[in-house]
């Protein structure tokens, strides 16, 4: 049998080892230890500051709280699977350090309000640190962007060729995406910033605790109304790993596109040796192990969202050990999009190069200037769907003669309709087809010229 826990007279056994080693969850949380540390000392600052202990008590809680900080930082503190988890750790190392002293740490408190602590101020700290990962990948996309206005490249629809873009504008589709990423990791940081320290195990404490000063030392933004509500939610944390899922479905969307690009068959794009791998057996080949790992790492983080809702949807109120296991989802959400997007920022700045005079031959090569021949036709009085119906008959036959369009002859559109003159060549050609798409967010050159400066005002 393992040492008996911290648990009240009622136990008379300590727990069976195999059971101690199930029901513990230091192996994983202690990497909420520093937060605990912080929220323990708060804690202690505002029982001496109500005057349930002595400011004497508060002041040895707070410095032996700092000491365990320190010995955590120089590996000298290091608990086992006997202390179960990262809190009674601390408060065993406290008592060691100052005495009985460090007994009264855990007055008018329980676990389920100090995880619930932890958790917040751990994921506080990390949504923060995710955004300015996003702002650097979207720093990266936006001076890529200002270098390739009028690089262009094909525009996919279905993935089949649909009409040339500007290479900048299709970046700062990706840009934006990651903007939504970073505001939406802003509106859930309102949610995760709000104390439930103080809630007790779910019904308060009899003590005359004060939460809203906890809550000012610790920065919270206000505390939890309900006590039930404040140890049981967990509605943060699916926020986030949702806002978490958002950002790597953009990051897989690009991972997609870059394993596209890099092929043979597109030829965009050269991947340097720096973020490329070989085969094994194929030594001609060039892996884009990059994009492919964050595009597997997606259905990761999907997978700790599910098991989070799965974990909540069918729990009374109030705390339930089930709550245990939200933590290494979290931790694992959290370490993983801070690795995919620092992976995709130094692939994107330093690990492909694109290529434009192929991306200049893809757009050459097709019929996705057939639009621009229709909008030729209606701004020269033809009905729109008429003039549709036209350039597909058009298109229909240009590939039976193995032509393109640009390949027909005056006398050809002539004889399409009478109202195609010389001009036709310029408006067809992919560099003006481009241009020509001038309305607000279109990949017009001085739309794109506009939206560069917003993009570059917006991220700061």
């Amino acid at each position: 049998m393992t040492e008996k826990q911290t648990w009240s007279q009622r136990f008379e056994t300590a727990l069976h080892p195999a059971i101690a080693r199930f029901n513990a969850s230091i192996s994983f949380d202690i990497e909420l230890i520093e937060y605990d540390i912080t929220g323990s000392q708060a804690h202690a600052q505002m029982l001496a500051h109500t005057g349930i202990i002595s400011s004497e008590e508060g002041e040895k809680l707070v410095t032996g709280l700092e000491q365990i900080r320190q010995e955590y930082r120089e590996g000298k503190f290091q608990p086992g699977i006997d202390a179960e988890d990262v809190h009674f750790a601390v408060e065993k190392r406290l008592t060691e350090i100052i005495g009985d002293v460090g007994k009264k740490l855990h007055t008018a408190r329980s676990r389920n309000d100090q995880v619930g602590t932890d958790t917040r101020l751990y994921l506080r700290d990390k949504i923060q640190q995710i955004r300015q990962y996003l702002r650097e990948f979207q720093k990266v996309l936006l001076d890529i962007a200002e270098n390739n206005v009028e690089t262009l490249i094909p525009g996919y629809t279905h993935l089949q060729r649909a009409q040339p873009l500007s290479l900048a504008h299709h970046l700062l589709a990706y840009l934006q995406m990651a903007q939504r990423d970073w505001e939406r990791l802003g509106d859930v940081y309102k949610r995760v910033n709000i104390s439930p320290l103080g809630c007790g195990a779910l019904a308060g404490t009899t003590f005359p605790i004060d939460r809203h000063y906890t809550a000012k030392l610790l920065h919270f933004d206000d505390i939890y109304a309900n006590s039930l509500d404040g140890v049981s939610d967990r509605d943060f944390a699916i926020e986030f790993l949702c806002a978490a899922s958002m950002i790597m479905v953009h990051l897989s969307r690009l991972s997609e596109e870059v394993i596209l690009w890099a092929s043979e068959e597109f030829r965009f794009v050269t991947l340097k040796d720096s973020c490329a791998t070989g085969s094994s057996i194929m030594p001609q080949k060039k892996n884009p192990d990059v994009p492919e790992l964050v595009r597997g790492k997606t259905g990761r983080v999907f997978g700790h969202l599910q098991a989070m809702l799965v974990i909540m949807k069918g729990l009374p109120l109030a705390y339930n050990k089930d709550l245990q296991e939200d933590k290494e989802g979290i931790f694992d959400a959290v370490n993983t999009v801070k690795a995919c997007l620092e992976a995709m920022t130094i692939l994107m700045q330093e690990g492909l190069e694109f290529r434009p005079q192929r991306l200049a031959e893809a757009v050459a090569e097709d019929f996705s200037n057939a639009t621009d021949v229709a909008d030729y036709l209606a701004a020269r009085g033809v009905p729109f769907r008429e003039a549709y119906n036209i350039v597909g008959k058009v298109v229909k036959t240009s590939i039976a003669a193995g032509k393109l369009l640009k390949d027909l002859t005056l006398q050809e559109w002539q004889q399409i309709h009478p109202a195609f003159a010389e001009d036709i060549y310029e408006a067809i050609s992919p560099r003006q087809v481009v241009a020509a798409r001038n309305s607000y967010g279109g990949t017009g050159f001085e739309q794109v010229k506009q939206a560069l400066i917003a993009a570059r005002t917006q991220i700061v």
